[in-house]
């Protein structure tokens, strides 16, 4: 095509999507250096451009289907996701209560797990007697903000569906559309995660090390099933008046009152249990800092997280918060970081999650011992965001409790709790025991005991 029928295309194609666009036509004053009256156009030129297939711009009724009912008739899985909003007083350190906003009566809200390409129908109620409406933005989701997101009002309900299109880790939160105080309610507590798992499947880890051998030192790689034992991770800050009740002054200043992960400060380290079996002095505390020490907490007793040496752990890690996370293990390096199912880092000491933004992490814990993984943040580390991951018996339990066969974890013996356990998927290792432990209240804590049957 010569440059005097290029030209003519180029303007033709402007002039027709602004029409189309916009239900104008362009004039001479509109294209800034060009004289285009339509008579003079060649028409031999657009009989040829017609022969070709032409400018067919059509608008579709959108990117994407999203009308539930077409899409629950599509032949797809179709995972029904219905949360609840609702306002409760749940505890944080020095035995004081908060003003919370919750989906579900927990903080985080319940985790959604799907396959890509599978279909999400998300209900939102809100109670009758709920002092305030609330909305439900889903990140997993590729669909206009209005009318999908608006506020829903107490005694009332809305759905929405969308297909999962994109693998990763997805946050979800109360929405701001035609909601005021959106910061209030999602620092307050309305948030949580969607899961969706890559068609194709988790890759295998590649681990390196070196061997020595003829001689020399020599790479030595190891190449671990996707099959991995999962956890996962929600970090957050809370801005709080010394009544408890939500403070915007110190959200604007960054001067958060703590630091959360799933909800809790420091709500993965010892307990008197394990106080008792390490050190046989249940009042003695192991780490510095043991806010939820005793039995008597039930559901918000602190509780550690137990692995096997040379085992793959999965991790599904969101920053929900203002603040960044530098995410980092004490003693280990991460192996595998991948976000938006690409793999981003790979033998990496430590990686940077903005808000909203989050990372699957894979790692293999080479030799029993006690990890911490922290915010290297220091004020995030000293305001809450410790969590302690115990690798096989470093500390001789299966001896000293006369366990026969040994157990490679004490998982085995004491669980691992129930809100940093992702729903299973198919490549998940399931925990050989579980235990009851999250920011739920005394009636959801019930409801989810029943469930898993502990």
């Amino acid at each position: 095509m010569n440059k005097r029928y290029s030209m003519i295309f180029t303007i033709a194609a402007v002039a027709v999507i602004g029409a189309t666009l916009f239900g104008s036509t362009y004039t001479q004053t509109q294209i800034v250096g060009q004289s285009f009256d339509v008579s003079k156009i060649d028409i031999d030129v657009m009989d040829q451009i017609r022969a070709m297939g032409g400018l067919k711009l059509v608008m579709p009724k959108a990117f994407a289907e999203t009308d539930c009912g077409a899409l629950e008739a599509s032949g797809r899985m179709v995972h029904n996701f219905d949360l609840t909003g609702e306002s409760v007083e749940l505890p944080i350190m020095g035995g004081k209560t908060y003003n919370a906003m919750t989906f579900n009566q927990q903080v985080p809200g319940p985790t959604l797990r799907v396959t890509q390409g599978d279909v999400v129908k998300m209900t939102l109620t809100i109670p009758t007697d709920e002092v305030t409406g609330h909305g439900n933005d889903m990140h997993a989701a590729q669909i206009s903000a209005i009318p999908n997101y608006g506020a829903v009002m107490p005694g009332e309900s809305k759905t929405f569906c969308f297909i999962a299109e994109s693998a990763g880790v997805f946050k979800y939160h109360c929405s701001g559309v035609n909601l005021v105080g959106m910061d209030q309610h999602v620092l307050s507590g309305m948030y949580g995660i969607t899961i969706v798992d890559p068609l194709d499947g988790y890759k295998k880890l590649m681990v390196e090390k070196t061997a020595f051998s003829g001689g020399k030192v020599v790479k030595d790689r190891t190449f671990l099933s996707p099959d991995a034992l999962e956890f996962q991770l929600q970090y957050n800050q809370l801005y709080l008046t010394d009544e408890g009740n939500y403070d915007a002054t110190k959200m604007f200043k960054h001067a958060n009152t703590a630091t959360v992960v799933n909800g809790f400060q420091f709500g993965y380290v010892p307990n008197e249990t394990h106080n008792e079996l390490i050190l046989g002095d249940a009042n003695k505390n192991i780490f510095v800092a043991q806010p939820w020490n005793s039995a008597d907490l039930k559901q918000y007793q602190s509780q550690l997280l137990f692995v096997e040496a040379g085992q793959h752990v999965r991790i599904f890690i969101e920053n929900q918060g203002n603040e960044p996370v530098f995410w980092h293990v004490v003693g280990e390096i991460i192996d595998r970081v991948v976000q938006g199912n690409r793999v981003q880092a790979a033998a990496t000491e430590t990686w940077l999650l903005g808000g909203s933004q989050n990372m699957i992490v894979d790692m293999v814990f080479d030799e029993p011992g006690v990890y911490a993984a922290v915010n290297h943040d220091y004020a995030a580390i000293y305001t809450g965001a410790a969590t302690v991951f115990v690798v096989g018996d470093p500390f001789g339990l299966n001896a000293q409790l006369e366990v026969d066969p040994p157990v490679p974890s004490y998982a085995y013996l004491l669980g691992n709790p129930s809100d940093a356990i992702p729903p299973y998927s198919s490549q998940s290792i399931e925990h050989p025991k579980v235990n009851l432990h999250g920011l739920y209240t005394d009636e959801r804590a019930a409801e989810i005991a029943a469930e898993l049957g502990i």
